[in-house]
């Protein structure tokens, strides 16, 4: 059995729970903001009309729905953005998000101030110390079920743009192929291929001139973003790329055990098993059970997590996302395995909450992305 509770972990709870939420579930439209209430609906009715029976999707439908909005080097609420291509030969790209302030750039010679390229600090040789003057370099990984949404999505603008100025980080938000016209591996290759270009000289040179380190990389993802920057880390651990951390936001993950919470709140916050099954059909290999590694990262087949140099991780787990018993198992999984992970457990968060700035969850979880991504 699945554990839906782990041993050793800590769970940090923006709000007292309500009572009985457990076994006598609040209302839906009770605990979620107006705002994005209507918002998640809004992708639930045209998500089904997108996808059809036979496994494929309405890719140009989906398209013609998804509100876009264009990178802009004029600054908007402190951050400007640029597209960048990646790799031609797949079509990659991504999008810069960085704050624009008024102090000139970190100095990059001088008698007594030097700035190391590799590590991003600037050596003062009088005093002997190196102090940290590069923004860190956090690769974003946007949720759609493998399926939906894009870099250029306006929801995933803006919140790459709030995350840039919450971590003081320069943000790179990959537009990595979809399912199901592209399936596993796709969107891991993707994220590898981005990585790789952030240590290539071209990739250098980009970042660097935006005030960033690009060996200071952190991955993160919501949903099925969040299952890619695991994977990705794996693979990056197997090409000896060394990161700095990860971020996962309720990450999807599945098997083909039922967990007590995915019966529990099937249908009740938005989410369905039966909708999960369809997009893991969409994006695993044909022919594939939910036992895939792809999706269980505790499958047999999977890469031990002892085994794997894996960065600090952050995971939040929403008591209302019907995924979290795996979640939490990745998180107990991780511990065991003496990785260093911290897990933020919301009781009342529904998947979502992180897309709007409108509700205490969303302001608990800036502060601790804020706290977690400065430590490291």
């Amino acid at each position: 059995m699945i554990p839906g509770a782990f041993a050793g972990g800590t769970h940090h709870r923006s709000q007292e729970p309500i009572p009985g939420s457990r076994h006598g579930l609040p209302d839906c439209k009770d605990i979620v903001p107006l705002t994005t209430y209507v918002l998640i609906s809004t992708f639930k009715v045209i998500y089904q009309l997108l996808r059809r029976p036979d496994g494929t999707l309405n890719r140009n439908l989906a398209e013609f729905l998804d509100r876009k909005r264009t990178a802009d080097a004029t600054p908007v609420d402190g951050v400007a953005s640029v597209d960048v291509d990646i790799e031609r030969a797949t079509h990659l790209w991504g999008r810069l998000f960085w704050v624009v302030v008024d102090d000139p750039p970190p100095s990059h010679g001088g008698a007594n101030d030097h700035v190391n390229v590799e590590t991003g600090e600037r050596a003062v040789q009088h005093q002997g110390q190196t102090t940290p003057v590069l923004r860190p370099l956090i690769i974003f990984f946007h949720g759609g079920s493998f399926v939906h949404s894009s870099a250029n999505t306006a929801i995933y603008d803006t919140m790459c743009r709030r995350f840039a100025k919450t971590c003081n980080a320069v943000v790179l938000s990959l537009n990595f192929r979809r399912a199901p016209e592209h399936r596993y591996p796709a969107a891991y290759e993707d994220g590898l291929t981005c990585l790789r270009w952030t240590r290539s000289a071209m990739g250098r040179r980009c970042l660097l001139s935006l005030g960033c380190c690009p060996n200071r990389c952190i991955l993160a993802g919501d949903s099925s973003g969040g299952n890619i920057a695991h994977n990705v880390a794996v693979r990056a651990a197997g090409e000896g790329i060394h990161l700095t951390g990860m971020v996962l936001l309720m990450p999807m993950f599945g098997g083909q055990q039922r967990t007590p919470a995915e019966i529990l709140l099937d249908g009740r916050y938005f989410v369905t098993i039966r909708d999960r099954d369809w997009y893991w059909r969409a994006f695993l290999p044909v022919g594939a059970d939910r036992e895939h590694p792809a999706c269980n990262p505790f499958s047999p087949l999977a890469p031990q997590l002892a085994e794997v140099n894996l960065p600090p991780c952050l995971v939040v787990v929403g008591g209302l996302d019907l995924l979290q018993d795996w979640q939490l198992h990745y998180v107990h999984s991780m511990q065991q395995a003496g990785k260093h992970v911290q897990v933020m457990f919301l009781e009342n968060a529904t998947m979502g909450f992180f897309l709007l700035p409108n509700s205490d969850l969303f302001y608990s979880l800036e502060e601790k992305l804020r706290g977690f991504i400065s430590q490291l």
